[in-house]
């Protein structure tokens, strides 16, 4: 892996974490149409820091609702930022259950599998199309709300499953305001990528790497612009109903997966 490589890769990390067209899933389309050796083999260090990166831009672009939250969380009482914090964690049980148990089954289905793919591709699609014509509300993320978006985000574990897609979409489908949503789904994924990166140090996986320096450095700031950019984007395009632009491309390029794998 060179410069160039890690900046594009950065780049890719950074808008796929927050526009909805699944980074897992372009991953596996990627492997198929190129060969699964012809892609550069990051190590787990740099996939961690292009997500500590995309972590970071969510976390700088909602600043003022974190600042918030932590303050409220500092006064130790029963108030909004205390409550919205408890559905964060509500939201994480899925997803972490899932990993827990079911990691090596998840693995499996990362081997190639362009049919899946292109199905769940679809899917993303189809969630998109029916959050963009759902009627805005300023509805709040209620407790319940929260651990059905968390199923959503584990489904969305799932190659061709947008995380950033299924979880806003789940959440504008239950009622919710579209602007409320897409700030939840932004911020319910932080804790688990910290979480993550915390997990790895502590198993001892980072230790040993091969990527220069350098190139950890091009990641970081490449990931973390194009996270900005696309998670400032992304509140835009839910807030003025325009997903159906994303929903149109996860159709085509789940059908053309399709019809790739079988032709």
């Amino acid at each position: 892996m060179d410069i160039l490589d890690a900046g594009i890769l950065g780049i890719v990390q950074g808008l796929t974490e927050f526009l909805p067209v699944s980074s897992s899933g372009h991953l596996e389309l990627g492997k198929a149409i190129l060969g699964d050796n012809s892609l550069p083999k990051e190590s787990l260090l740099f996939t961690v820091v292009l997500h500590f990166a995309t972590a970071l831009s969510t976390i700088v672009v909602f600043r003022k609702d974190v600042a918030e939250i932590l303050r409220g969380l500092f006064q130790f009482k029963w108030n909004e930022e205390t409550r919205f914090s408890l559905k964060v964690v509500i939201s994480m049980i899925p997803a972490a259950l899932i990993g827990l148990f079911f990691e090596e089954e998840l693995e499996a289905l990362f081997g190639g599998n362009i049919v899946l793919v292109g199905f769940m591709l679809i899917i993303t699609a189809l969630l998109l199309w029916l959050a963009d014509r759902a009627k805005n509300t300023g509805k709040k993320v209620s407790y319940l709300n929260a651990f059905v978006i968390g199923v959503s985000q584990a489904i969305a574990i799932l190659p061709g499953i947008s995380r950033s897609g299924a979880t806003i979409s789940t959440s504008v489908l239950l009622g919710n305001d579209k602007t409320k949503a897409a700030r939840f789904s932004f911020l319910m994924v932080v804790p688990l990528i910290l979480g993550k990166i915390a997990k790895d140090l502590l198993d001892g996986n980072l230790t040993e790497n091969g990527v220069e320096t350098p190139l950890l450095i091009t990641g970081f700031i490449t990931a973390f612009i194009a996270g900005l950019a696309a998670c400032t984007w992304m509140i835009s395009l839910v807030k003025k109903s325009k997903l159906s632009y994303f929903a149109v491309y996860c159709f085509v390029v789940g059908i053309v997966a399709i019809i790739f794998e079988y032709a």
